[in-house]
């Protein structure tokens, strides 16, 4: 058990493990404290939002909906792997769960099947969303994944944790299946990793380097509505190949413009058909080395 953390603590210990971490809105103040206890905390537990789209998630989390007001979490990790906080305090995320599993992680032994829900988990797990469509289809990013071992990581190391105080919500409620697309057992190794000194992790308190080209995001990260510097980044390069075929120049919203020069970026590399449909693929990406942002 342990008191949670501060804003500015929290703020502190997951940038000091190297992540790219933006504050939303007045989040050091946004909780449901008013509803019910916040701690003591004994574990993290990860999420997927079953949505698409960095600005709509966050806000999502941020404000909820209606019969389950925001927070919805205590931070959402996007595709590129940056956090974004919403609220600092009780947040409707955990819900009701098995207690034989929360004892397990105060105990930090083996988990047992979660075949209960008699105990609220919201006061006693930090939750972070990440953003994902759950469908077992949409891929999850290196460097995703690689943010959700930082972040769990950090928050242990800070509380003096094992990776054992790592928790998927199909661990913790009869009937949900988030995170889907990895396995606990094999995050919960790579944060283990982490805290044993590989990963990065050795040192907390230096960043770790940014990569040189933005990794490639998945293909769902490109669709109508998505904007991002990332989007706009891509369509430089695209413009520097000679394959742009804006009219107004690249913009952060993906638009026909995007996807019809990306095509061309394809059809230059030797592409042709469904496989120059001008939605980014992997192989085709890191050709294009758009630079990472920051």
């Amino acid at each position: 058990m342990a008191t949670p953390m501060s804003a500015s603590k929290l703020l502190e210990v997951l940038r000091a493990e190297g992540l790219t971490v933006h504050e939303v809105r007045d989040w050091r103040h946004h909780n449901r404290n008013s509803k019910g206890a916040w701690g003591p905390v004994n574990g993290v537990m990860i999420h997927h939002t079953v949505t698409s789209g960095t600005d709509s998630s966050v806000n999502l989390c941020y404000d909820g909906y209606s019969g389950l007001p925001g927070p919805l979490c205590h931070g959402v990790i996007d595709k590129q792997g940056q956090v974004h906080l919403v609220g600092n305090g009780r947040a409707n995320h955990a819900g009701l769960g098995d207690n034989d599993v929360l004892r397990a992680v105060i105990n930090e032994t083996k988990l047992p099947t979660d075949n209960q829900a008699n105990v609220d988990g919201n006061p006693h797990f930090y939750g972070f969303e990440c953003i994902n469509l759950g469908d077992g289809k949409d891929p999850w990013p290196e460097a995703q994944k690689e943010a959700i071992e930082k972040v769990s990581a950090a928050i242990c190391r800070h509380h003096g944790w094992t990776q054992r105080s790592v928790i998927g919500h199909l661990e913790w409620q009869p009937g949900k299946q988030d995170p889907r697309g990895f396995t606990m057992d094999s995050m919960r190794q790579r944060i283990a990793d982490r805290l044993a000194g590989k990963g990065g992790g050795k040192d907390p308190g230096k960043p770790t380097p940014k990569p040189k080209y933005a990794p490639f995001p998945g293909s769902s990260f490109f669709h109508v509505g998505q904007k991002s510097p990332l989007v706009t980044a891509m369509g430089r390069r695209l413009v520097a190949e000679g394959c742009g075929r804006y009219t107004k120049g690249p913009g952060p919203e993906w638009t026909e413009a995007d996807r019809t020069s990306y095509a061309a970026w394809q059809r230059k590399l030797g592409y042709s058909g469904k496989d120059a449909d001008g939605i980014p693929g992997k192989k085709s990406w890191d050709k294009l080395k758009v630079p990472a942002s920051g």
